[in-house]
């Protein structure tokens, strides 16, 4: 998913991971097979912990992970083969758009002490995705837009594809599936390690969008990024059976025209069938399909439709759309789906003929954490009382039973958790607005209810100025809210005041974490500054309040969200010790367009606004993400303009700060200048703030976030002052 996609407190992280070189994609936990401890990086060894006893045990020291050469290998990640026999390391990342998922693959054989880099004839810093076949005897991975499968014993290499290129991908993904449906690794070992099943992207006729360095040579240099923008056919996808030991490719026959469908997820069935998942391209109806592995004839066993858009794993499973939840010996598997207009968990069987509903009530779940398979339950991330908070339940898989808690619901806030093998053992955090975030290990009690740790964790409550709220607007639509308020307030005196938002179906701005209500780009304390600080969550945001509420916005995005946003603000705005005067609203990516359309359709309330990343037109995004919320600019394209910020730039009265990076591949740079344009235009006095082949993130380049934070203070400071009057 795209940094657009995230809230602020997400952002932040985002910010400081990025300047790590070994950074990750995947923050996940190594279970030991048992469930009873985890694998781990320490002081250069890797160590195994039981979580019962607390006890570190070195299964790989240093020494092992040291060439002949003396060169210390230092895993960014690494993983087991199944035997526990070999052990898989990467190192010397690099980045791929968002994350590090290319670099160089070593593998040490446990018992002979034998290291060995994979692939030694591919250049250096180029394998992806590398994986143990079933038997742990064979790796493939992906190199130069190829797939390729090297014997560990004999390092006899085979390559299983040819003709791969910018625009020719196979094993992987072009820019928007990674961002939009979180497709990254796009290869499958089949279950006997006979065949290896992949994606393969054919990008010839998606324009590329050309990107300009001007700063690292003399001339510039054009960087093309091939990208589908809203209104353009997706890139054409296959899907192809190949033997592991090379030959001619089977490509799957699964119906329809490849350039106006997606196929966001496969996976093997079992050695001879694949299980497949199509969209159409507008994303209303899903198909799932069985493929013969074979001679690829497919055939169609389940289906559903919605009138706005259907989610896909990715969208309830951290950004990962791999893996098939089969139950009961692959007879039947588990589905989320909003069909009854809530995101509940149903059990359908193999043949798509027989489906229960599991979790049966007026609520959303959020993810499947963990399915118990042993002792017949799932458990679920969900909040059905309040959609700020989050907690762990689990269910029985009967479709008669009721679901029950395991987080402590005394405990209001938002947890998270990561389950171990058999759900022994879970990483849990915790934080709320007022409690600094906690991090433990903890056991799943069998026979009870909640989480229990070993040591009781103890929950610090820090004296907070922030209060969540609901509003309710002259519309008659409920809002949640929340409003950090300033240091010795005084509530006969008037206070400035400043709006974070967001507004788009990928993020929530109001979640009761710690420090999400915090601005991360304000040098100083606001609170102690005199500045009130709110966000408000919108019609259309993904908050488990039901589908009704997430896609109130479907073909309204920049005018149902901004309408909310605008009528909650002039609510909350009505109390005497806010100064009118001194509005401002700032947001990143999807919130740099609300700043946009909140300032230019709203100038009556909104004063100031700093709009970072924006898409200024609609029209300029890419096809996945714009047209699932919006439709198709053909058959509705006055949708499109009327939420679009240059619509109504020429209404600018108050002050904008307008910031973009050149090198932005994700919210092009070309949204800025056309939006400059009509400013101009209209004789629009603004300022704008160009950072040279920055990315989206804003955090390349040396004093880049210093100088952004200074420029960002300075304006607001200048622009809507602090303190009580």
């Amino acid at each position: 998913m795209m940094l657009k996609k995230y809230p602020l407190y997400l952002l932040l992280i985002f910010l400081l991971v990025s300047l790590l070189a070994e950074a990750q994609f995947p923050v996940v936990t190594l279970w030991t097979a048992d469930g009873e401890g985890m694998y781990k990086k320490k002081e250069g060894n890797i160590v195994k912990l039981n979580f019962s006893t607390n006890i570190e045990t070195t299964v790989i020291n240093k020494s092992q992970l040291t060439t002949a050469a003396g060169k210390v290998i230092d895993p960014a990640a690494f993983n087991f083969s199944n035997d526990k026999g070999k052990l898989l390391i990467f190192t010397n990342t690099a980045k791929v758009w968002r994350y590090n998922t290319k670099g160089d693959y070593w593998v040490l054989d446990i018992a002979s002490n034998k290291l060995t880099q994979l692939g030694m004839a591919r250049p250096a810093q180029s394998l992806m995705y590398a994986k143990f076949s079933p038997d742990g005897k064979r790796l493939a991975y992906v190199s130069g837009h190829n797939l390729f499968v090297e014997t560990i014993a004999s390092r006899m290499v085979t390559q299983l594809t040819f003709g791969g290129a910018r625009k020719l991908i196979n094993g992987t993904f072009d820019w928007v599936y990674e961002e939009e449906f979180g497709c990254r690794d796009g290869f499958r070992w089949s279950p006997d390690g006979a065949q290896i099943a992949y994606w393969q992207v054919d990008a010839n006729k998606i324009k590329d969008y050309l990107m300009l360095n001007t700063t690292d040579a003399n001339y510039s240099k054009v960087i093309p990024v091939e990208y589908p923008k809203v209104g353009e056919p997706p890139s054409p996808v296959r899907i192809g059976v190949v033997s592991s030991a090379g030959g001619a490719t089977q490509w799957m026959n699964i119906p329809g025209n490849a350039s106006q469908h997606y196929l966001p997820r496969m996976e093997w069935s079992n050695k001879h069938t694949l299980v497949v998942q199509q969209l159409d391209r507008k994303q209303q109806e899903s198909k799932l399909f069985y493929c013969n592995a074979s001679n690829g004839k497919s055939s169609l066993f389940y289906s559903e439709k919605n009138n706005s858009w259907i989610e896909i794993k990715s969208y309830w499973n951290k950004d990962d759309p791999s893996g098939w939840e089969w139950i009961n010996h692959q007879k039947e598997f588990i589905w989320v789906s909003e069909k009854d207009g809530w995101r509940h968990l149903y059990k359908v069987s193999c043949d798509g003929k027989q489906e229960v509903l599991l979790t049966k009530g007026e609520y959303d779940i959020a993810s499947i954490e963990y399915i118990d398979e042993a002792n017949n339950c799932i458990y679920f991330m969900a909040s059905p009382n309040n959609a700020t908070q989050l907690y762990l339940y689990k269910i029985k898989m009967d479709g008669n039973s009721e679901a029950e808690s395991v987080s402590d619901l005394n405990q209001k806030g938002t947890h998270q958790y990561s389950l171990s093998p058999g759900a022994k053992w879970a990483r849990h955090s915790f934080s709320n607005y007022k409690t600094p975030p906690i991090l433990e290990w903890v056991r799943l009690s069998d026979d009870a209810k909640k989480a229990n740790s070993r040591n009781a964790t103890v929950v610090k409550e820090s004296i907070s100025n922030i209060q969540y709220i609901t509003i309710t607007t002259e519309d008659g639509v409920t809002l949640d809210a929340w409003i950090n308020s300033p240091k010795n307030f005084d509530s006969t005196k008037k206070y400035p005041v400043v709006f974070y938002v967001y507004g788009e179906p990928a993020s929530s701005t109001v979640i009761d974490r710690y420090g999400s209500q915090r601005n991360f780009l304000y040098q100083g304390d606001m609170n102690a500054d005199g500045y009130f600080q709110i966000g408000v969550d919108n019609r259309g945001t993904p908050s488990l309040k039901g589908a009704a509420w997430r896609k109130a916005i479907y073909r309204k995005i920049g005018t149902i969200n901004i309408r909310d946003m605008a009528m909650a603000a002039k609510k909350i705005l009505a109390k005497p010790y806010f100064d009118k005067d001194r509005v401002a609203v700032w947001g990143w990516s999807g919130g740099g367009s609300s700043t946009l359309n909140l300032l230019f359709q709203y100038p009556e309330i909104f004063k100031t606004g700093i709009s970072i990343a924006a898409v200024g037109n609609q029209l300029f995004y890419d096809n996945i993400y714009q047209e699932r919320y919006m439709g198709l600019p053909q058959e509705n394209r006055g949708d499109f303009i009327k939420g679009s910020p240059i619509t109504y730039a020429k209404n600018l009265q108050g002050n904008l700060l307008y910031i973009h990076g050149t090198g932005d591949d994700n919210v092009h740079y070309s949204n800025a200048e056309v939006l400059l344009n009509e400013l101009i235009k209209y004789n629009k006095q603004f300022q704008f703030m160009p950072y040279p082949n920055r990315t989206h993130s804003i955090s390349e380049g040396e004093g880049t976030n210093l100088h952004l934070k200074t420029l960002y203070t300075k304006f607001l400071k200048e622009n809507c002052p602090p303190g009580a009057r």
